[in-house]
């Protein structure tokens, strides 16, 4: 067998250098370690959060803008906050309203971090402050809605609230500030009013009830108007038949005269023929089917009637 397809142990044993093999693995160690402390150097801050910066727990920065952030490497952790506007649905709850009636109220809230320390000094984390947030406006909902009547509240063209939503912003910004809790309400509304499912169908029997009475009146209100304006149109009508009639009569009056003052100028030139007209006028009213007329035989009239024109 040719000497160079032999592997010689004991050289191979003599050519390793134990130094240079700790060597190595020490450089690769210290490698993966600068590599390491170089990525938990850099973190970066992205658009609408912020960074907190924490050492041993404690707060000991914020970066608030967005870019490549360096911090101590094994010491320092890094959280996120948001930093844009959220949405927080307050859970429904009841209130009394001035009028003793009970309703539900939900509402919903925009708000935002204003201080991410004071938050986290005081509120510890979002679900907390949210929480916070939630008792504060149930708190002066209740306050403001306990002031006003219910039907103030249901009915807008009867309400006397004003602002309400700027009302409780207002006074809820200022008990979050007070208690430093380090977040900004932006707004407040109201999603819905619901009655309390207690009393809610009486409240309905109620309301159809108010209905159906104020129907009524406005069924009641309309008889009576149509009366007064049938009245109104009967009177007018008779008054224009009044009139109608008293101007026929004195037209017929005016005819009538008129007339006779033509037969008298038409008869006056024939006083023999008008006498002749006015005795066939006086048959047509003495005459009948049983009208029994006596006349001497030589009377003009019954020569007449017996064709004796001579």
């Amino acid at each position: 067998m040719s000497d160079q397809n032999v592997f010689n142990m004991d050289e191979h044993r003599r050519n390793m250098n134990p130094r240079k093999i700790v060597k190595n693995a020490l450089l690769i160690v210290l490698l993966i370690i600068i590599i390491g402390s170089i990525f938990s150097t850099v973190f970066v801050v992205k658009e609408g959060e912020y960074k907190v910066i924490r050492q041993f727990g404690d707060v000991v920065k914020i970066e608030t803008e967005p870019g490549l952030k360096f911090k101590i490497p094994f010491i320092q952790s890094t959280t996120t906050l948001p930093k844009y506007q959220m949405l927080y649905d307050v859970n429904p709850e009841e209130i009394t309203t001035k009028d003793k009636k009970r309703m539900t109220v939900d509402n919903y809230a925009v708000w935002s971090v204003s201080d991410p320390k004071d938050m986290i000094t005081n509120a510890r984390t979002i679900e907390n402050a949210e929480a916070k947030m939630g008792e504060f406006i149930f708190s002066v909902i209740r306050s403001e809605l306990g002031q006003l009547e219910y039907e103030e509240i249901i009915n807008e063209e009867k309400s006397n609230r004003g602002s309400f939503n700027d009302n409780v912003r207002e006074r809820v910004n200022k008990l979050l500030e007070r208690d430093a809790y380090g977040i900004h309400v932006t707004d407040v509304r109201m999603k819905r009013t619901d009655l309390p499912d207690a009393n809610e169908q009486s409240v309905f029997q109620r309301m159809i009830s108010e209905r159906e009475s104020k129907a009524q009146e406005y069924l009641s209100q309309g008889d009576a108007d149509s009366d007064r304006i049938k009245a109104e149109t009967d009177k007018e009508v008779a008054t224009i038949l009044a009139k109608a009639d008293a101007d026929a009569q004195e037209i017929r009056a005016e005819g009538e005269s008129e007339a006779a003052k033509i037969y008298n100028k038409a008869f006056s030139k024939d006083p023999a023929f008008y006498e002749l007209y006015r005795t066939l006028e006086s048959y047509k009213t003495t005459l009948n089917d049983e009208t029994v007329i006596m006349l001497p035989a030589d009377s003009p009239y019954a020569r007449l009637l017996q064709g004796i024109t001579e």
